[in-house]
């Protein structure tokens, strides 16, 4: 294996800028693709691409973060976590360049290109974290998942002003955050060019067991899955579902901002408790229960849904976090964390991409919310059993 100039280098790792290009990495991995939403039908209009087409641009990522999670994974371990993220970062950048080019056919492998690279950023960031700030893993992965969470939710509010500002269009607010994936390659490259260091023979030989054959693999995983499932379904679905209930499309949307900021906080509290805890049975139980609460408001009593999505927020939120620790915590060093963070996360997003086409179908079958939303209730309650099951204090 492959050491880097953190390891390497004790000095770096008190310094604070690895944190920088920690966030700077992470602020990369949920814009490129937040900020297609809203300009989803400028883009459809330029290509006159059709309403089914349009909707595979938005399936396309969650399609790449599975299928693509157990190679990141081997990749990683195999070149070195910091030369494979540089990799990652190479790709969204390549990828955000070509899909605004001009053709349809870049649209489409552009988009492929960057979701690649996001799908391996999002694999080799937990492990770079295990390695070299195992004292910190609570506070680093809170301050990761925050940063993709507030930038994911700047680029969606501000795309639709920039593509107004010039005739340049969406092709300019997409163009926007290429800003930070240039900064972030070149803020790696001093970290490429250090010399290695010894590999260490006891962590090679404490990894061999693959988290795919273990029981607790499985319940970190099946935990990613379901929350997963439920905030993507939510985020897709819930505009439709509250204007049905005499919401406005207006109001609707309100509320998914309020949703996503609700988490946001969420993740910050949620840092801040998981250093305090022996293990992390009770917390992810509560996050759950949040989350299963809040499905059946929405089933039960629409009319509050405001009230419901805030609660199902400080679950996601917290859940969120609480998955991203787990890969550290139930791990016993960067390699194995490496191969439970790609089998969670090809698991996780493979279930999370099938939720929302599920949902839909569900609805169009039944007519009515009644049956989807039960669907939802279902994962939110086998969500609270593996994240108990998860959150024991145990070791792969």
């Amino acid at each position: 294996m492959t050491q880097s100039a953190f390891s390497a280098i004790p000095a770096l790792r008190r310094s604070g800028f690895f944190l920088f290009l920690l966030l700077l990495t992470a602020a990369n991995l949920r814009t490129p693709i937040t900020a297609v939403g809203p300009v989803l039908e400028n883009i459809r209009q330029t290509f006159g691409l059709s309403a089914s087409a349009a909707g595979v641009i938005n399936f396309l990522p969650l399609l790449m973060f599975a299928t693509l999670a157990p190679p990141a994974a081997w990749f990683g371990n195999r070149f070195g976590l910091e030369r494979s993220l540089w990799g990652a970062l190479l790709l969204i950048t390549l990828g955000s360049l070509m899909r605004i080019s001009g053709s349809e056919t870049a649209l489409w492998a552009g988009t492929v290109l960057l979701s690649s690279g996001i799908a391996a950023a999002n694999v080799l960031l937990p492990p770079l974290i295990k390695r070299d700030f195992t004292e910190h893993t609570a506070r680093y992965v809170g301050l990761y998942a925050m940063t993709m969470a507030i930038t994911a939710s700047i680029a969606s509010g501000v795309v639709v002003p920039l593509a107004e500002m010039t005739r340049a269009g969406w092709r300019l607010s997409l163009a926007v955050w290429l800003i930070p994936a240039i900064v972030a390659l070149f803020a790696w490259l001093p970290y490429l060019k250090k010399p290695a260091a010894p590999a260490n023979t006891a962590l090679k030989t404490s990894s061999n067991r693959s988290p795919w054959r273990a029981a607790l693999g499985w319940q970190v995983s099946l935990f990613m899955a379901c929350q997963s499932l439920v905030f993507y379904t939510l985020i897709g679905w819930f505009t439709p579902f509250a204007q049905d209930n005499g919401i406005s499309q207006l109001e609707a949307g309100g509320m998914l901002f309020v949703y996503q900021i609700v988490a946001i906080v969420s993740n910050l509290a949620c840092m801040s408790a998981l250093k305090k805890l022996r293990d992390q049975r009770a917390i992810g139980f509560l996050a759950s229960l949040s989350i299963f609460i809040a499905v059946a408001g929405l089933l039960m009593a629409p009319n509050y849904a405001l009230m419901w999505l805030i609660l199902a927020g400080l679950g996601a939120g917290a859940s969120m976090v609480i998955c991203l620790s787990l890969f550290n915590l139930r791990t016993a060093d960067h390699l194995q964390a490496s191969k439970l963070s790609g089998m969670a996360q090809c698991v996780g997003y493979g279930l999370a991409a099938l939720g929302p086409l599920c949902f839909g179908m569900l609805h169009d079958a039944s007519g009515n919310w009644h049956a989807p939303l039960m669907l939802l209730l279902v994962i939110a309650a086998v969500q609270m059993v593996v994240a108990t099951l998860a959150g024991r204090a145990r070791v792969i």
